[in-house]
């Protein structure tokens, strides 16, 4: 419970971290319905404008009509934002309520087990504060969901989806063949680390006790060959890291880009058009039945080795 406790807070550091910055990853229009604003003359990239407190505020007020990262990005450290821009004020309560039960419960038994010890004081404190965590996450996932709700589908939305929920972007755009394949991904990867990591300590505590002669150690590992394999499962274990977050942007990327395309058609004109042509070595010269008549007329060399064929071209 405690290393859970270590990875939540690591998650959700990274999450506000990442939500300042999400919309420095893609283009500023990317949590909007569209690429283009035709109110934006100027057509500002995300590198100009990411994030600005007057910008965020002024959608909590309801001066402006907000874009859903700025939203995002604000509510993960003024918790509850996205509540008051949807109009949802009777949520702040039980928001505020929750979150704060959870921190006040995790710092009285965490006392608690300080000054009196016990395991039971220590694992009340743990899922005190992981409720805590869940009523946070839980708060900015509600805030996502109601963002909007009479356009159909928003690109700001998936990409958020698979930020907080790995798959949900996907689930979003209609995509649910794709979450087994990150899933299983991500599990990998995730075994791999532990695999990688509990060999890691292995070799580590017999590298430690073979180097050290009053230790009385006579395993059948050299200190030498125990340096040698602690430094390579470090090294996977440090690959299998780079696995687990390659494959969980990959979908959060993969969200963003498919949310575009969710109404994209090709259209049922195909066409395909065939005619003669003569192949040459210099192709420039080949025969053209299309060339305007206006065109100046090509000619080749005869003693360049011709030959006759087809040109197909495709309209689709």
């Amino acid at each position: 419970m405690h290393r859970f406790l270590k990875y939540l807070t690591a998650f959700l550091a990274a999450l506000v971290l990442g939500a300042v910055s999400a919309s420095a990853q893609f283009k500023e229009d990317a949590f909007t319905q569209q690429y283009n604003d035709d109110a934006d003359t100027v057509g500002r990239d995300s590198t100009d404008v990411m994030f600005t407190f007057g910008e965020y505020f002024g959608g909590i007020r309801h001066k402006r009509d907000e874009r859903i990262g700025v939203l995002f990005a604000g509510s993960t450290v003024f918790l509850g934002g996205m509540q008051a821009y949807n109009r949802d004020y009777w949520k702040l309560p039980f928001t505020y309520g929750a979150i704060g039960a959870g921190i006040t419960g995790g710092i009285l038994y965490r006392k608690k087990w300080h000054d009196d010890g016990g395991d039971k004081y220590k694992r009340l404190s743990n899922w005190f504060f992981a409720g805590a965590g869940l009523a946070y996450w839980a708060t900015l996932m509600d805030g996502i969901r109601c963002y909007k709700p009479d356009i159909p589908h928003q690109a700001g939305k998936a990409t958020l989806y698979s930020m907080l929920l790995p798959g949900l972007g996907q689930a979003y755009n209609g995509e649910y063949w794709k979450i087994p394949i990150y899933y299983g991904l991500m599990i990998g990867s995730v075994h791999f680390y532990l695999l990688n990591n509990k060999n890691y300590h292995r070799y580590k505590r017999i590298y430690k006790q073979a180097g050290n002669p009053d230790s009385g150690y006579d395993g059948p590992v050299s200190a030498e060959t125990a340096l040698y394999y602690r430094d390579a499962y470090r090294r996977y274990r440090d690959y299998s890291i780079v696995a687990i977050a390659g494959s969980y942007l990959l979908q959060v990327i993969d969200a963003n880009v498919f949310s575009y395309m969710t109404d994209f058609e090709l259209t049922d004109d195909l066409a395909m058009r065939v005619s003669p042509a003569v192949i040459t070595d210099e192709p420039v010269y080949a025969y053209n039945p299309y060339q305007p008549s206006s065109a100046p007329s090509l000619h080749y060399s005869s003693a360049a080795p011709t030959g006759f064929g087809l040109r197909v071209g495709l309209t689709f």
